[in-house]
């Protein structure tokens, strides 16, 4: 890592403030001082500044609750983010993996690791996401081969990858997909007949929502649900 998203991932500083630290002199790794902002922090390196010892930083895995209502950004001028939602330091940093909608309830996933995010949002990882919905009109059972075969999506026109499609009732659905195009899933289900009014999301890959975790809560991930993907 670079001593500079060293700084900024253990202290609570800007990049441009702990740039400003290693270029003062104030930063030493391994009890020699560094003055360069670029320089690799080897993982079992002891870093401190002004003659401080930092904690490794660990990377941020989190598993949140999303209720309706917020949108996922990191900020927004006029609507509530699900940043807001998180009682953390530097919360701006974590990344979102894997978008939902305004009004789409469910499992979202946050990391500071941005090579565990591309792997659980790239298609070619085939990290299934599943989703269960509810339409306004009873679902066409012609609709489980389409998604099997893939279906076409406008403007694109491009063919989304095969998905399972499960009925539970005339009006309710269980979707697993392996992509997260725009608005997929409300897309896939419109292109067969059907709209949808309530979306939630309950799992990716091996990771599935807390039964016990409320809308608006969220914990850590365990070593085992971070390490069931890749």
């Amino acid at each position: 890592m670079r001593l500079d998203k060293y700084l900024t991932a253990a202290c609570d500083m800007t990049r441009k403030q702990a740039r400003a630290a290693i270029r003062a002199g104030d930063v030493t790794v391994d009890d020699a001082r560094v003055t360069a902002p670029g320089w690799h922090v080897a993982t079992d390196s002891r870093v401190a500044l002004s003659g401080q010892a930092l904690a490794s930083p660990a990377g941020r895995y989190l598993m949140l609750h999303k209720p309706e209502g917020y949108i996922c950004a990191t900020r927004d001028g006029h609507l509530p983010t699900v940043l807001d939602l998180l009682d953390e330091p530097n919360r701006e940093r974590l990344q979102i993996v894997g978008r939902l909608d305004r009004d789409t309830t469910g499992l979202l996933l946050l990391t500071d690791d941005g090579q565990w995010n591309h792997q659980v949002t790239s298609p070619r990882k085939d990290c299934g996401k599943v989703y269960l919905l509810e339409t306004a009109t009873p679902i066409d059972p012609g609709a489980i081969e389409v998604f099997e075969r893939g279906i076409v999506l406008q403007p694109e026109n491009c063919r989304t990858r095969p998905a399972r499609l499960v009925i539970l009732a005339p009006q309710r659905a269980q979707l697993t997909i392996s992509e997260g195009r725009y608005h997929q899933v409300k897309r896939m289900m419109a292109a067969v007949g059907s709209e949808v009014i309530r979306l939630h999301r309950s799992a990716i890959g091996a990771i599935r929502l807390d039964d016990g975790l409320a809308p608006g809560r969220y914990r850590p991930l365990t070593a085992t649900e971070i390490e069931s993907v890749g």
